[in-house]
């Protein structure tokens, strides 16, 4: 596919690689270009944790770029206050690991991000396209992605990490720039920020433990006693998780959560012929396990929230009659419909019989779907 472009300029690719040393030195540089966007990118690991060990920070300001080591970046007070303040717009690209980053490692939720992913499928580029991908189609630069997977905590890091590094930031306001030229003909240039808030604000809002077991959609089938043990269940792995730096999975993992929520375990034997619990699962953690089991047993069930079945036989059929009028409307558009309505979210408007419920649809989104949003709302009431 090929795209037309607006005269837009990319910066070249410094000759020599800017670091910022010092946290005092950050401050004075995050200032020093008002009115452009801070284009933002992070390198981290999170193979054998439960947080991300963040490794690199790039940043871009105009034609400037620089890397900064995470220990500088987290001792400067103006690094924070910028990643927190709306009203500087930082760019990124397929951003939701980036904010998490920012949420575990130094406990802020970032605000004024603008997704360039999300910005190009609104553009019409497609959906989570990738970003070599975009500046290849975009720009006709083909980058090399051969250390994407290598080591960013040890230092010193090589001069292709540093050169790839940078390569990840120096395309961001371009892109920028493009999608924003596209975006103003199509009258979705605000669109861009308001579905960028509304994901950076939905994952913030991802942190309830108390609406962690929802997300086991195979523990649709417990009752709603079980699921009530399944919620005090994953609230207590997330916080061990939390507490041992370790993946959810490594402490127990879902399958083994609905399963222990299903049979119910009294004792220690009970919980040792559950297929799969392994015997230091009994022996660390199966007098707590119990007793989460024991206060589920009894707790009330009227405020628990059931987890979302899949839909039967015939709300499939359904669902494909609905859908028809949401693909409509992204291809008048040229919005692709995984954007526009995932399937999830139709999904849940079947289960409840009504859109007027559901806040996702409102803003940018009523606006495409205007059109038909008579026929939808018909249907659902026919």
């Amino acid at each position: 596919m090929t795209f037309s472009l607006p005269a837009i300029d990319v910066p070249p690719a410094p000759e020599t690689i800017d670091w910022i040393p010092l946290p005092e030195e950050l401050d004075t540089w995050l200032d020093s270009a008002p009115g452009h966007p801070l284009v933002l990118d992070t390198e981290f690991e999170r193979v054998n944790t439960f947080y991300p060990i963040p490794g690199l920070v790039q940043l871009g300001l105009g034609s400037q770029f620089c890397l900064v080591d995470p220990g500088v970046a987290e001792q400067s007070s103006r690094f924070r206050e910028v990643i927190a303040d709306p009203e500087v717009t930082k760019l990124l690209y397929a951003m939701s690991e980036d904010l998490e980053l920012f949420r575990d490692w130094l406990n802020i939720k970032p605000k004024g991000v603008v997704d360039l992913q999300i910005g190009a499928a609104m553009a019409g580029a497609g959906f989570s396209l990738g970003y070599a991908r975009l500046v290849e189609q975009l720009f006709g630069e083909t980058l090399d992605k051969s250390v994407t997977r290598s080591d960013w905590i040890s230092r010193p890091l090589s001069e292709a990490q540093q050169r790839y590094a940078i390569e990840d930031i120096r395309f961001l306001a371009p892109m920028h720039q493009w999608v924003t030229a596209h975006l103003r003909e199509r009258g979705l240039e605000a669109a861009l920020v308001e579905e960028s808030t509304r994901f950076a604000d939905e994952l913030a809002g991802q942190d309830d433990l108390d609406k962690h077991y929802l997300r086991l959609r195979g523990g649709w089938t417990l009752t709603a006693q079980q699921q009530v043990v399944l919620q005090k269940l994953v609230v207590w792995r997330e916080l061990e998780s939390r507490e041992r730096d370790r993946p959810r999975g490594r402490v127990l993992a879902d399958p083994l959560l609905i399963a222990i929520a299903d049979r119910l375990p009294k004792s220690l034997n009970d919980l040792s012929n559950i297929q799969g619990v392994p015997g230091g699962v009994v022996r660390r953690y199966g007098e707590a396990l119990l007793k989460l089991v024991a206060e589920g047993r009894s707790a009330d069930i009227s405020g628990i929230e059931p987890i979302a079945p899949p839909l039967t036989r015939d709300q499939q059929a359904y669902f494909k009659n609905l859908k028809r009028f949401f693909k409509d409307a992204a291809e008048a558009s040229d919005i692709p419909i995984e954007l526009l309505a995932p399937r999830k979210r139709l999904e849940k408007i079947v289960q409840d019989g009504t859109l007027a419920t559901s806040p996702f649809f409102h803003g940018w989104r009523a606006r495409i779907l205007e059109p038909v949003m008579k026929d939808i709302e018909d249907f659902l009431t026919s």
